[in-house]
Parts: C-alpha cells; structure tokens; sequence
C-alpha cells in the first residue's frame, strides 16, 4: 500500500497495477514452491494449522495514528476476557519525533490494553515522493525509540516501506542502496541492546518491471548481488500478501500476487540464504466494492483458517482500521464517523466463527 500525505499522519494510496502473473522468479523455483508447500500440508498433523486461528493472537490491525488504539483492540478482540496479546502496526515518521509524550502514552496505553506495537520507520515526504533516509535519519529514529518505555520485551522494527516503488524511495529504484541502508539500520537497532527485531521493508508483491516499480523478486536479487549476506541482518520477514489482482481476489488462489505471496518469500529466502524465517504479514486484506462486498465474512474465515493459521506466520495487521475520509474508505475498518464499517463487521464476524469451531 503506498504511502502520501493527506491528514492525520499524511498518508494515501496509489492502486497497484497488477495484472501479471509470477515469472520474474521463474518456472522451475515455482515449481519447487509448490511442490515444497503440497509435502508441507501434507505432512502437517491435523490440528497444527488451526492452532494459532482458535486463539486469534495472530491477527492485529495497521493503524496510522498512535490514538486509535482503543478502537483497534476492540476490533480484535472478541473475547476480552481471555486477556490476548494482539498486535499493532504503526508507521514512525522524522516529524514524530518532537512528540516524545504523545508515543510515551501510545506504549503505556499499548501495555494496558495486551497490544503488541510493530513500528515502521519513515521520513518525510517531499518532491512527490518519501525522502531516502540518511544515516542521521536512522540514528534519531533508533534514539526515539530506544527512549521510550515500550510494553513488551522484544521490539519489532520495520526498516522503511515497498522500496521497490520509486516514491516510496527518493523518487528512484535503488536495490543496492536500500540493502546498504538496510544494513546500516539492523546493525545500530542491534548494538543499542534493547532487544529490537528487525523486518526489512515489505515489498509490493504486485508491482511490475517499469520506471516507477520494480517487480519484487528481482528487487531482492539485486538487494542481494549489492549484500549477499544482507537478509542475515534481519530477524524476522516482513510481507504485504494483499489478495491480488484488484485487491480483490477469492483467499482460494496461489500466486504470489495472492493472499499466500509471503509462501513465494520464504521459499525464496530458503533458497538464497538457507534461513527459515518466520514472517509478520503488516499489510493485507480486501477492497470493500460490490465483488468482494457480500463475501469479505468468508474470506476473512478462509484466511484465518487456511492461510494465517500457517505457524510461519507470526502476526496479521490488515490495513487500515480508519480509511476514510480519503482513497483508504474502501479498505477501512471504521468510517469517516467512527462506525463499524462492513469490513469491520465481516472481520468480526469471522473470528466468532473461527471461536465457535
């Protein structure tokens, strides 16, 4: 999902153009992939996918501004009582950092409230597209964050966001810069000791070979020709799986463009660093229209029993729980008015389902 200033934490969308089918990686490792994923489900016992989806721990929700946290806790959790942990994605940019307080009492509200922060650093955008961070950028954003009393022990950090769209970097694709700055980010989060977890920058899963994107697997090819050994600076795997194409797609189908794009990854990663990663999904979920409207109830259920339950995956935050007014309506969770939305009431009503099997 692409970020661009509007209100609230000046953020807005650009449609992916997703009309292509996986090639960039080539047939053969597909093959693999599927081969790989049919032995998997085979061989996993019955009950192990379902484990994680009776409990819903797995599923959060992406916020833009640390004061909907109370919305987005009740959102997820249908059962209150049961005390879960949920988590949270929240971007960080340059201009928060003069509002040390206001994140303070996001984190002590974060703690009081079971929900467990993913933060996704950010700068500032400018010229029609969000500034290239420097290493002074990296360095304040890590301070910031290393001041604060955060509510739990292990701290999960994103390192910036879909760097394979030019605005998301400067204006221009540069694979060998990223891995560089990628790098540079994991290493000084990890020499502060405060037991910060690292999730490279999620790439848009949809975006072709053009002047403007950069499909995705040939973005982390060169990541890795610049870094060969880049990805082991990372901690964990971080993945936009959006159900694609149109952000609209039945949860049934496998491509890497689907809802089970972050498989592809991993696989991908297996392949080139012999790593198994587990991942956080911080972005997903379907445009609310008039093809997805009457069946998002049983997508949500497919999801969260078929293809979120997978023990790889370790957190699900869906975008956006306030979209509107602005291009996120269609994505959100609540209105322009603070209401529940159909999306809000068709998530919900599939946690009470997956709760009740």
């Amino acid at each position: 999902m692409k970020y661009f200033p509007t209100r609230a934490l000046c953020f807005g969308l650009v449609g992916h153009q997703d009309q292509r089918s996986w090639w960039g990686v080539g047939f053969g490792m597909g093959l693999g992939v599927l081969i790989w994923l049919l032995g998997w489900s085979l061989a996993m016992p019955v009950n192990a996918q379902t484990s994680q989806t009776l409990s819903a721990a797995v599923l959060g929700v992406h916020v833009l501004n640390p004061q909907e946290i109370t919305e987005a806790k009740t959102l997820v959790d249908i059962k209150p009582s049961d005390q879960q942990w949920h988590y949270l994605t929240i971007p960080l940019t340059l201009a928060d950092l003069t509002k040390k307080a206001e994140w303070q009492e996001f984190f002590s509200q974060a703690k009081s409230q079971r929900m467990i922060p993913i933060v996704r650093l950010m700068t500032k955008f400018e010229n029609g597209s969000w500034k290239v961070p420097t290493r002074r950028d990296v360095i304040e954003l890590t301070e910031f964050l290393s001041a604060l009393e955060w509510p739990t022990e292990q701290k999960f950090v994103i390192v910036f966001n879909e760097v394979n769209h030019a605005n998301e970097w400067g204006g221009r694709i540069d694979p060998a810069e990223y891995a560089a700055i990628l790098r540079f980010t994991a290493n000084w989060l990890h020499t502060e000791n405060q037991n910060f977890a690292v999730l490279p920058a999620a790439m848009d899963l949809a975006a072709p070979n053009g002047t403007q994107t950069r499909e995705a697997f040939s973005y982390l090819t060169a990541m890795l020709a610049a870094d060969s050994e880049v990805f082991s600076q990372i901690d964990f795997w971080n993945s936009h799986s959006y159900p694609n194409p149109g952000f609209s797609s039945a949860p049934t189908r496998v491509a890497v463009n689907s809802l089970r794009g972050f498989w592809f990854e991993l696989e991908f990663l297996k392949k080139h660093t012999n790593r198994d990663f587990r991942v956080f999904i911080t972005e997903t979920g379907w445009a609310d229209s008039s093809s997805t409207r009457r069946r998002l109830s049983d997508y949500y259920t497919y999801a969260l029993k078929n293809i979120w339950s997978d023990p790889r995956v370790i957190a699900v935050t869906p975008f956006v729980l306030r979209g509107a007014p602005g291009p996120f309506a269609a994505f959100g969770f609540l209105d322009q008015n603070n209401q529940p939305t159909n999306q809000y009431r068709s998530l919900q009503q599939a946690l009470q389902r997956i709760d009740q099997s």
